[in-house]
């Protein structure tokens, strides 16, 4: 058996991937799959990528590659969700704040420095024509910290995908001040350049098993009530969810890729251009 390590966050995206390691599809052919969840996110795992921890990331694409401008680490292998995320801006229940206007010069709690958090807050203030120069961050590596943060008043507001932070809504311990969708696919799967580079073959196997998977996961029966049970959220909001997001079995097409680096490049937060040649198999 070929042990690979593969590491993502712990939400409804990868839904795909567990299923196919509890049906031993990967095993049916000699890898043992290992999965980790990271709920600190796309910084996190872009460390894990960089630091041998792991083989495989289900990663933000505006994350992967502003690490590998700066790390040269890894390489897209794939794009793994075609659609934008939907990034839900939220400051406490009970907080003042009834607008994104409102939030100009305030604190975004980020999970880390070069995750979707950080990246999106920047796009975000660009898009609002706020002084990016003068943005404060608090760093909170998790969504449970987060909410703290906000409670606490140490940070103003957070950036996270809007169905998974739609049961906090609900609950009345976040409030949804607005959204900012990514003007690029979501997410993309990221390999480790040893790991590519000495099993390539098998890189590609993942990457068929999965892409059989993703094919057809929205016709796999009662799928929004697994959703919704197994991610504690509504069966209403998985269904809209569900009509929202495509997959992808394709690679990572040289525009969407040339969009973010030039973005990241205009909004400072990279300092070199990675090429699309080197870094996308």
């Amino acid at each position: 058996m070929k042990t690979v390590k593969i590491v993502g966050v712990p939400e409804h995206f990868n839904l795909p991937w567990h299923l196919c390691i509890e049906n031993d599809e990967f095993g049916e052919f000699g890898i043992d799959l290992q999965w980790t969840d990271v709920p600190e996110g796309t910084g996190k795992m872009c460390d894990m990528l960089a630091n041998n921890e792991t083989d495989f990331a289900i990663i933000l694409t505006e994350g992967i590659i502003k690490n590998i401008a700066t790390t040269n680490s890894s390489y897209i292998v794939q794009t793994y969700v075609k659609s934008p995320l939907l990034w839900g801006i939220h400051a406490d229940y009970n907080a003042p704040y009834q607008s994104i206007a409102d939030l100009e010069g305030k604190t975004a709690a980020i999970s880390r420095f070069g995750s979707g958090s950080h990246l999106m807050s920047v796009v975000n203030a660009n898009l609002q024509n706020w002084d990016i120069n003068q943005l404060n961050f608090e760093v909170v590596n998790t969504i449970d910290n987060a909410v703290v943060a906000l409670q606490n008043k140490t940070a103003d507001y957070f950036m996270w995908e809007r169905f998974m932070t739609k049961p906090m809504v609900d609950a009345k311990v976040f409030k949804k001040i607005g959204e900012c969708p990514t003007p690029w696919p979501s997410f993309v799967v990221a390999v480790r350049k040893q790991f590519y580079d000495e099993s390539t073959a098998v890189v590609e196997q993942i990457l068929e098993i999965i892409n059989n998977t993703t094919c057809e996961f929205k016709i796999i029966p009662s799928i929004d009530k697994t959703l919704a049970s197994r991610y504690n959220l509504e069966v209403k909001d998985v269904q809209e969810w569900l009509s929202l997001t495509q997959w992808s079995q394709k690679k990572f097409d040289q525009k969407s890729f040339n969009l973010v680096v030039n973005q990241l490049s205009d909004l400072n937060l990279i300092q070199h251009k990675p090429s699309y040649q080197e870094f996308v198999k």
